[in-house]
Formats: C-alpha cells, structure tokens, sequence
C-alpha cells in the first residue's frame, strides 16, 4: 500500500471517530438537543426530579406561590429610600415617581415575606420528625414569596424543594433550599406537573402572571376533578379581591357556586396550618 493511501485512510479514520454520528446517543448534546428529541427530553426532566424525591423519601408537599418582587421588609425600605433620593435628584421625572410608588406597594406587601417564611416554619417544624418527609415545602425557587418559604425550612433545618426555571432572564436559586432538591427545568409543563404530583395544600400569597398562572392551572384541575383534592389558601384577600372577582364569575354563571369553595382565605400562618390539617382529617 502507498505512503498516500494509508496517509488518506488514517485522516478519514480521524474524521469517522469526530463525527456527531459516532457519538454516544446519550453523550451528544446536539442530538438531544434537536427538536425531534423534545419528548425524550420532557421524559428526562420528569424523571429525573421524581426519582430524586423518591431517593429523599418525600412523600407529600406543600406548595407556596407568590411574587418575587416581595422582598423582606428590611430590604423593602432600602428600595423604597433609595427610590425616593433618586426622585429628590429629579423630581419632575415621572418615571421616578413611578418607581417610588411602586416601591411603596412592594414596602406595603413586604408583610408577606416574614408571613411565608413564619407559615413554612409551623409546618416543617411540625412534619419532619424523627426523619419523616411529608408536607415538604416546595418553591419556584426563586426569589420573593419563594425564598421566604424556603428560608422558614431552612430556619429549623428542615428540608425544602425549589424547581427553578430557566430564562431569558436567568433566574438563580435563592441559597436556602436544600442543595440535593434544586432543581432546574427548561419546560413549564413538566415543573407545574411536580409542583402539583405529591402536593397536600397550595398556598398563594400576592404574585402576579407567574402566580396568577398557577393558581388558575390548580383550580383547573381541581375544578375538572384532574388531581388529588387540595386546600388552595390564599394570603391577602384584599389583595386578590382586586385583582380578581371570583364571586363575578359565579354571578355571571360562567363558573358553579360551589366552585367558590375550591378557595379559601388565611391571615395567619396558623389560620392557613389548621386549614389543611382539617381539611386531610376530613
């Protein structure tokens, strides 16, 4: 065999073991990232969170929704000062004395944030004893409403589940979720899916299209009989009055009366414990 011919097997040799279809199925990003593997990677993002949960014997959770702009109040006010020396430097500038208005609300609603955290205390100080997982706290992950509840976990080192979205935006996890079940989520049908599998109560507090999108999906689902019976418990009924008339939709005749039922309202964290705990016992 000639010097060339072997030269010019061995370079199509080199260019067989680099090319994408030599790879390992489960080792090509590309592959699997295609448009035609869109269900396989559904598949993956199902599986890989509920076997995980089920090596944490996580029997059951409980849900918090609500805003990522709600921040604690000591941090509420720092916004809310810093808003208004911005203004006092242009005080003619309307889009300032919007922010400073909005800031306001936020410092208003700041409240929610140590409520939350108060409502994620009572419940994992008083379901994970003696290595037991039920009523686990489950969050987006994120910032707002999210970390308090994880915070409330963390405070008495209880575990707690954040399934975290990826985004334009990038949204990073808040720092106290328990690191072994945070997980991250390209599709939102697969992570509102987990939200809802082991869930015990759903518990909203004032969010906006993001909670607003998974408090409707819950009463959807409750509503069509589609899973398991659950408490859906809101905070700030003042709030949610405004934003929402539920009682209109009733009196038109686009939803039953007894749909009304479906929600309930708490002020307190031990008005909204004892509404799930009657509610199971029931």
């Amino acid at each position: 065999m000639s010097y060339e011919n072997e030269l010019e097997r061995k370079e199509n040799l080199d260019r067989i073991v680099q090319s994408p279809s030599y790879r390992l199925a489960y080792r090509d990003i590309d592959f699997l990232s295609s448009s035609e593997l869109r269900p396989v990677r559904m598949e993956l993002e199902l599986q890989k969170t509920e076997l995980t949960l089920k090596r944490h014997n996580i029997h059951s959770t409980i849900v918090v929704f609500g805003s990522t702009q709600i921040v604690e109040p000591a941090e509420a006010q720092r916004r809310l000062d810093h808003a208004r020396a911005r203004l006092a430097e242009t005080p003619s500038d309307g889009r300032r004395r919007r922010a400073v208005k909005r800031a306001e609300r936020i410092a208003a609603r700041s409240q929610y944030y140590d409520t939350a955290r108060e409502f994620a205390t009572l419940v994992s100080s008083s379901c994970q004893i003696e290595g037991k997982c039920d009523y686990v706290i489950i969050t987006g992950g994120g910032p707002g409403i999210m970390e308090a509840a994880n915070r409330g976990a963390h405070d008495v080192g209880a575990k707690s589940i954040g399934l975290n979205i990826s985004l334009p935006q990038e949204q990073h996890p808040n720092p106290y979720i328990t690191p072994e079940l945070c997980f991250q989520f390209h599709y939102f049908a697969i992570r509102k899916l987990h939200f809802l599998l082991r869930a015990k109560a759903l518990v909203v507090f004032p969010g906006g299209f993001g909670t607003l999108d998974e408090l409707f999906d819950a009463l959807t689902l409750r509503q069509t009989g589609r899973m398991q019976d659950v408490p859906i418990i809101i905070f700030g009924r003042r709030y949610w009055d405004h934003v929402l008339d539920f009682q209109f939709l009733a009196d038109e005749g686009t939803i039953e009366d007894s749909d009304l039922d479906l929600i309930r309202y708490a002020d307190t964290p031990e008005e909204a414990w004892k509404i799930i705990q009657d509610f199971h016992r029931e």
